[in-house]
């Protein structure tokens, strides 16, 4: 029998990938959608693209009522309403895959200061953080799993791997990131408006962006002691993807070999990276519309700067795609069910 599955908040930009993404999973059925602001609207409707594929209607958030249809949530809401929600199933004995940042950081502390109070710490203990792979075995037995930001996903894959080799300095890491206009979401923004975005390029909220917390937790839990990156984000003029740029100095004299050789050591058998070979670097749009990661890198040889570059569909990848897969895990079934999917070029 399939798995049914709820998705509270379907129709933001992540919700409509969700079921995109889970028409093609054979182990699991959509068995009801949320949003406030399209009750009584067949999803249809509000997404032609979905049109003769799933004849349900959205409906408004009741949990008693949600908690009947479903097995399995995918809550795809903003903080604050997901912290609210999210325990309502849990207590219900549902297993959930939050999207927003409500779950990802283990310290209430931390979250309050970029976010707001949290009115859930309880169960930050319980969520797991929702990188597959670096967290696989703690997803598998998770109630709660906190899927990560898209940048911190696209920055922490490039590296956490060098940190557990031991094979950078951790001093004076270096993200630069620059993603698609669908990661503010899709709700009308000024900053977000075609004319506003178009032909221009711009960072913003340096020192201040909220995944910054994000990576800092997972490279610190790894070394036990603080560390501390400089972030920069970018917004680019393009719908979806994110292309990551990392600058870090080696403490081993590598080549640029040795480096590739590095993470096609980590992450062998992993089944979403792609490591690419020397003197090939990744690009947006060899990743879009799937659940890749590709990776590339570039070693200064004669000093000790290295830089790596990864790219994530900012949708899938770093959000909706690793929410599948970490479903997946969480019910057991092959991590790649519902995500062999070619991505989309041009």
């Amino acid at each position: 029998m399939k798995t049914r599955v709820g998705i509270i908040g379907a129709t933001g930009y992540t919700g409509v990938e969700l079921l995109r993404l889970l028409f093609h999973h054979p182990e699991v059925e959509v068995t009801a959608l949320t949003s406030q602001k399209y009750a009584g609207v067949e999803i249809g409707r509000v997404f032609p693209t979905l049109m003769n594929h799933l004849e349900l209607k959205c409906e408004e958030l009741s949990v008693e009522r949600i908690s009947q249809k479903v097995d399995f949530v995918l809550t795809a809401v903003p903080h604050k309403t997901a912290m609210e929600t999210v325990p309502l199933f849990y207590r219900r004995g549902k297993k959930v895959v939050d999207l927003s940042a409500d779950f990802r950081l283990k310290d209430p502390v931390v979250y309050e200061r970029w976010y707001q109070k949290h009115t859930a710490a309880d169960l930050l203990p319980e969520s797991v953080y929702g990188l597959p792979e670096f967290h696989r075995e703690k997803i598998r037995s998770a109630k709660i799993v906190g899927n990560p930001g898209c940048y911190p996903t696209g920055a922490l894959i490039g590296l956490i791997p060098l940190v557990k080799k031991e094979l950078i300095s951790l001093e004076a890491i270096i993200v630069d990131a620059k993603s698609g206009v669908s990661g503010a979401g899709r709700d009308v923004v000024l900053e977000s408006l075609f004319c506003e975005v178009n032909e221009g390029v711009k960072a913003y909220k340096i020192f201040a962006h909220r995944h910054t917390p994000e990576i800092e937790q997972e490279l610190s839990q790894i070394v036990q002691r603080e560390i501390k990156v400089t972030f920069v984000p970018h917004l680019i003029p393009m719908d979806r993807g994110i292309l990551t740029t990392l600058y870090v100095r080696l403490i081993k004299k590598l080549k640029t070999e040795d480096l590739l050789n590095a993470f096609q050591d980590y992450f062998r058998g992993e089944p979403f990276i792609r490591i690419y070979p020397k003197g090939k670097l990744p690009n947006t749009k060899d990743v879009r519309g799937s659940n890749f990661c590709d990776i590339g890198a570039v070693v200064s040889e004669p000093d000790d700067r290295a830089v790596v570059v990864t790219a994530i569909d900012n949708l899938v990848k770093g959000a909706s795609g690793e929410a599948v897969q970490n479903m997946n895990i969480m019910l057991g079934c092959p991590e790649t069910m519902g995500l062999e999917v070619v991505p989309l070029f041009p």
